[in-house]
Parts: C-alpha cells; sequence; structure tokens
C-alpha cells in the first residue's frame, strides 16, 4: 500500500487534457516534376558552387509526395475559436545558407523571435513584407545576424525574399498558436496537440497553387477557399493520403 503523502501527490496532481494528432500524406496527381535549376547571375563566384533548384514545387519522384505543404489551424472569419494558447517564445533560426534560405517554411507562433543568419562570405538581404508584424528589409553581412520580433499573427504566409540574389524566397506563417505543420520530403506532416471534441477548420497553403479539389482515399472532395474540417477524435487522427490535382500546382 502507498503512503498517505504519496496517495496525495497522486489525487493533487491535474489529469492531463486529452488532445488529438492529425496526419495527411500529400501526394501529387501527375508525373513529378523535374525542379529546374537556377541561374545563378550575383555572386557567381560563390553562389555558383552550389547547384541551386527552383523550390517552388517540389515532388518526390519515388512516392509522388509534395513538399512544403502547409496546414494549419483556421482562426479568421468563419474558422475555429481556439482557446488561448501561451506563448512559446522560441528562437527560430532562417539561414542564408549557400544562397538560398534554409528551412524554405518557419512555422512560428506568436512570441516567438526569427533569427536570421548568414554563414555564407557574401552578404544577403531579408525582405519581409508582413501584414501586421512591422516589415523589414534589411541587409546581413557575412557571419553576421539580425533578429525579428513576431509579436503579431499574420493572416497567411509571409514571402521572405533576398533583394541581392532574386532566385532566394522563405515563407514565414506566423500564428497565435501551435497548431500548424509543413510537409515534409515524402508529403507527410502531422499536427501535433489538437484540442478534441470539436471541428476544426484548418487551411492548406502551397506557394506553387491553390489546393480545392482534391481526392482522398480515392474519394474526390472540395475544399472552398483552401479549408477544410476535421472532428477531432483524441489519438492519432489520420486523414489518408490527399492527392493534388497536376494543374492546381505550378512550378512556374
Amino acid at each position: 500500500m502507498l503512503p498517505a503523502v504519496a496517495l496525495l501527490l497522486i489525487h493533487s496532481v491535474p489529469a492531463m487534457a486529452e488532445t488529438g494528432d492529425l496526419k495527411i500524406h500529400f501526394e501529387y496527381a501527375g508525373d513529378a516534376p523535374d525542379p529546374t535549376a537556377i541561374d545563378v547571375n550575383k555572386d557567381v563566384q560563390f553562389c555558383g558552387k552550389t547547384k541551386l533548384m527552383n523550390e517552388r514545387l517540389l515532388v518526390n519522384p519515388k512516392n509522388k509526395g509534395v513538399k512544403n505543404v502547409v496546414v494549419y489551424v483556421y482562426t479568421g472569419r468563419g474558422g475555429s475559436k481556439l482557446d488561448a494558447v501561451p506563448a512559446a517564445n522560441k528562437t527560430l533560426t532562417l539561414a542564408n545558407d549557400q544562397c538560398r534560405f534554409e528551412p524554405h517554411i518557419v512555422i512560428a507562433q506568436t512570441g516567438d523571435t526569427l533569427k536570421v543568419t548568414n554563414p555564407d562570405s557574401v552578404g544577403h538581404n531579408a525582405n519581409l513584407g508582413f501584414f501586421n508584424n512591422k516589415q523589414q528589409n534589411f541587409t546581413i553581412p557575412a557571419g553576421q545576424e539580425k533578429t525579428v520580433a513576431l509579436e503579431e499573427n499574420e493572416p497567411a504566409p509571409i514571402p521572405v525574399d533576398c533583394n541581392i540574389h532574386p532566385w532566394m524566397k522563405s515563407y514565414v506563417v506566423v500564428l497565435d498558436h501551435p497548431f500548424a505543420a509543413v510537409s515534409d520530403e515524402n508529403g507527410d506532416l502531422t499536427i501535433k496537440g489538437l484540442p478534441v471534441g470539436e471541428e476544426l477548420v484548418f487551411r492548406v497553403y502551397h506557394e506553387a497553387g491553390g489546393i480545392k479539389e482534391v481526392e482522398i482515399n480515392g474519394k474526390s472532395e472540395e475544399w472552398s477557399r483552401s479549408r477544410f474540417k476535421v472532428d477531432v477524435k483524441p489519438g492519432v487522427n489520420d486523414l489518408g493520403t490527399v492527392v493534388i490535382p497536376k494543374d492546381a500546382l505550378s512550378a512556374d
């Protein structure tokens, strides 16, 4: 039998709230397009050392998985109402690495800090076209870094450009909650820790085009305004394979 003190501690610990995870696999309907090479016309001596490719549409030739699909709980007009989630206050790094941005997509929560670094031996620029946060456009000399406070959520993924090297592009997603993910090189993503017991509205985004008409596990479905709903249950909620029509995404 446990001592009385141990029993008291057990009963005093609050039960963990049940949550759910959402899993999705994104697949391209047509043959995987070959990524095109970048025409490196600036700082050629350094940037030309790396075989740079257009990252607008990346499809895995082995399984047709679509990379860089962003899915997040949509809380705008007609979206979900979420309880306030405390800020995590993380520092997230966006690197100007080998004349490309790494990672291609940054998922952030309000209260986070974006650290833009430049490990390259040439100077770079970061032009962040925010709507709600203060717009930023600054140069980063070789080996230096800049920080950006992400104080407000943004209505859509925000493009980040390098004005010096025009092929460089990435995106920053700033939300007032942590319920978002981006698909990996196999087309897989998982959003963890979702509140359960209610239908949540999700928005899907890909820079190469709108994802509205899809096929899920063999059945056609329309995602109006690139949104869909899921009645989240405790544990793993596997949406299955979402096939994106070939004409929905363009590499150009």
